[in-house]
């Protein structure tokens, strides 16, 4: 007989990307299809929606027709997606703008005056997203200010996933997951936040339909049924986000556990059983289930730092394209020639503005130290690790209100480069464990679907389907090194906060 197969979609920032698993986690089949982020203007970063959703057709088609020729029965297919995008669409569901995605700053003012009102204190507590131009709170108040047509002529305002299950089902739906990282949603009540509505100038009619992470469609319309070679009936899971997600898919399921995934971005995140907030506003606390809440923080700048400075300052090896060497992998190389701390040179890692701790669209990056005797890659190694300062720095903030993180599970693209984990694990003074799959999101889409479609019993069975592939262990005189480096890099912000928001815009 035939065994089942799950296949998991992981929306993400620079891919979509189609794994199948089996029933114990393994990864069968893969595809990832590429699109670009749009920047036509200084603080946007946009998608086309189409282009995502093509993207999302063709990694599914891609996989499932692996599947069809296999000895595995696709059992269905269950989502995740990147957070806080979103898009305005008529009432014919065609989009009237791209869909603004998570590293979009435009609506800076707009998020500063509701971080520092009353109602905007009140609406984090309620909704557990800190105020921050990410949120899709303050970027409706930006559209309704300065898109006032589109505002009016939008029927609906979604995020990428909503458009994708929009265009395959023909329904407005929302999982729990993503309405609670949009500014909008009650983290309590599980309803939209009436008072957070009224600031941005909607109603609830104007957006999706919360529902759970476990909602089935098995209405597939009749060309994508075609398209894809699968019964309209086949089970589509609606899923949840990609940083709830890549929880579950790393087992990081008991207190104490913490996983810290760096793709593009970048996160700290920690498993409860109820949301929690901080009076700092510093954690974000969104839903996985009703039953799991997932408490943490993002930084806006993880592998992307290092795809700038690779774009920018590296030309391809000759010997690394000859002999077909991933350019990553060379550079992760270069970086561990180089000691621990950089011999005293030190980057603060904001490209992108930053989120988590801080939450200041304004940030900028910088080096600090710079010395005659510094090469390129002394650059190189300060880079990878002030983008692990600032994840550091969100782990404390973290433990602060949530109590010690014991154990720590990695995975997004940068657990490839075991110089970066290395960085992970001393820095931190903890174990780093990774999971024989790197694409944790989408492991965590599959078992979510898994569940959702009775084919495991409880979310915890993950315990069963995830295989610690590697462990890097602290090196306590390199943790003591780098709290000396660290010690400076967490006063250098407040130092520069004034600096930075003189120049911002520029």
């Amino acid at each position: 007989m035939a065994q089942q197969a799950f296949i998991g979609i992981d929306i993400g920032t620079t891919s979509t990307k189609a794994v199948a698993f089996d029933g114990r986690g393994k990864t069968l089949f893969y595809d990832a299809v590429e699109y670009p982020i749009l920047s036509p203007q200084p603080a946007y970063a946009e998608q086309d929606p189409d282009e995502v959703f093509q993207a999302v057709l063709t990694a599914l088609q891609s996989v499932a027709g692996q599947l069809s020729v296999s000895s595995y029965t696709l059992a269905g297919v269950s989502f995740s997606s990147a957070m806080h995008s979103l898009l305005a669409v008529n009432a014919a569901g065609e989009p009237l703008t791209n869909s603004i995605i998570w590293a979009d700053t435009r609506s800076q003012e707009e998020a500063t005056r509701l971080k520092q009102s009353a109602p905007g204190h009140t609406i984090y507590l309620q909704t557990g997203t800190p105020l921050h131009p990410m949120s899709p709170l303050p970027k409706l108040c930006w559209l309704r200010t300065h898109k006032p047509e589109i505002f009016r002529q939008a029927c609906k305002f979604i995020g990428i996933k909503e458009y994708v299950f929009f265009r395959l089902f023909g329904v407005y739906k929302v999982d729990y997951s993503i309405a609670s990282a949009t500014g909008l949603f009650d983290i309590f009540t599980l309803q939209w936040h009436i008072e957070a509505l009224e600031i941005a100038g909607i109603t609830p009619d104007q957006l999706p339909d919360p529902v759970p992470p476990t909602c089935i469609f098995t209405d597939l319309r009749d060309a994508y049924a075609k398209l894809l070679n699968m019964p309209a009936t086949m089970p589509f899971v609606i899923g949840a986000s990609d940083g709830c997600l890549a929880n579950l898919g790393a087992n990081a399921v008991h207190p104490g556990d913490a996983v810290v995934t760096i793709g593009t971005s970048g996160a700290v995140r920690v498993m409860a059983h109820k949301p929690a907030t901080d009076l700092q506003e510093r954690i974000f606390s969104y839903i996985l289930t009703p039953d799991h809440f997932v408490l943490g923080g993002a930084v806006n700048n993880g592998g992307v730092v290092l795809r700038w400075f690779r774009d920018n300052f590296y030309e391809p090896d000759a010997a690394d394209t000859t002999s077909g060497t991933d350019t990553y992998a060379s550079l992760c190389a270069k970086a561990a020639a180089i000691p621990a701390g950089a011999d005293g040179l030190l980057f603060l890692p904001y490209l992108l503005g930053e989120r988590a701790p801080i939450w200041d669209a304004a940030a900028r990056a910088c080096f600090i130290g710079v010395h005659y005797t510094h090469t390129r890659e002394h650059f190189l190694r300060a880079l990878m690790e002030g983008v692990i300062f600032g994840v550091y720095s969100v782990g404390r903030a973290l433990e602060q209100t949530t109590g010690p993180v014991t154990t720590i599970y990695a995975n997004g693209g940068f657990s490839r480069c075991g110089t970066w984990v290395q960085m992970l694990a001393d820095i931190f003074n903890k174990q780093v464990h990774l999971t024989e799959t790197a694409e944790g999101s989408a492991l965590g889409a599959a078992i979510m679907g898994m569940y959702a479609t009775g084919i495991i019993e409880k979310l915890e069975d993950v315990e069963k389907m995830t295989t610690i592939s590697k462990t890097f262990v602290p090196d306590p005189a390199k943790h003591q090194h780098y709290m000396q480096s660290y010690a400076v890099f967490e006063t250098l912000y407040p130092k520069l906060k004034d600096s930075f928001s003189q120049i911002y815009g520029y």
